[in-house]
């Protein structure tokens, strides 16, 4: 073989091998940049459904309807602005959009829409003993009338049964400030029809915002620092109670809460201090 035939033979293969590593590089590139672009599109898709899975909420779609809520997520980040008719709902909203599948953190910038009634006002009061009676389904909040004066509470309209009246205030009388608590209620002679929202399945998000705030709401309970969580709706609670009773009121009230089928509650009990 002569010189020059084999000096153009390596060059061939010089030349065929820089190609291929080209060709390999060229691929590289073009697969790091479809993946480069296709981050910010499932994070748009991801924010997408945050955005349009708060509108689609129980809670939202239940509670927040009168309130001007704008719902924006980035990356994951959800800011919450607008107004709100109550107090309560600036809560409510966040612990609802927290539970949403693909949220890393809320921002919280919701305001009170006027004047907010001052605390332990019997307007105030008024609000709370509404507020506690909308998430549990075993009374009739839709159909009891809330009156203040003085720190004493009237509550009227209809219950479906005498337990649903007793129930009803019992609730009531575990609001802060409550001195008493009249309850002038009348039993409805037939039974009651189920209502609407009954049959109606209510995301875990929803579940989870209901049994913080109704633990919130009662005087009972309020200071305790309880994580909630909801799958499939089977509420799961941990924390510390003071004691067996206040553990099991948790339960009482987390289990009557809007579309919790079942809750699993593993509070710890904290030790008695000793005297000594």
């Amino acid at each position: 073989m002569s010189v020059n035939k084999q000096t153009s033979n390596n060059e061939r293969k010089i030349m065929t091998k820089t190609s291929v590593n080209t060709g390999q590089t060229l691929i590289l590139v073009a697969a790091s940049a479809l993946l480069l672009a296709g981050a910010p599109l499932r994070a748009s898709q991801t924010d997408d459904r945050i955005e349009s899975s708060a509108k689609k909420s129980y809670v939202f779609k239940h509670y927040l309807t009168d309130d001007s809520i704008n719902t924006e997520s980035k990356n994951g980040v959800v800011t919450l602005t607008g107004t709100v008719a109550e107090e309560s709902h600036i809560g409510l909203a966040s612990d609802t959009v927290s539970g949403l599948p693909g949220v890393k953190s809320v921002d919280n910038q919701l305001t009170v829409k006027g004047d907010a009634p001052a605390k332990h006002s019997d307007t105030w009061i008024a609000l709370k003993v509404k507020t506690a009676l909308l998430f549990h389904r075993n009374v009739r909040a839709t159909k009891t009338d809330v009156n203040v004066r003085d720190g004493i509470v009237t509550l009227s309209g209809e219950a479906s049964s005498t337990a649903q009246k007793e129930l009803t205030t019992e609730y009531a009388k575990d609001i802060d400030n409550v001195k008493e608590v009249n309850n002038e209620m009348t039993v409805a002679k037939t039974p009651a029809k189920p209502d609407e929202t009954a049959g109606e399945k209510i995301d875990d998000a929803s579940i989870t915002a209901q049994v913080k705030a109704s633990l919130l709401s009662h005087h009972s309970t309020s200071a305790l620092k309880t994580k909630v969580e909801t799958t499939d709706g089977v509420v799961t609670l941990n924390g510390i109670a003071k004691n067996a009773a206040e553990k099991s009121l948790v339960t009482k009230l987390a289990t009557d809460v809007n579309g919790v089928s079942s809750v699993v509650n593993n509070m710890t009990i904290a030790p008695t201090l000793s005297k000594n």
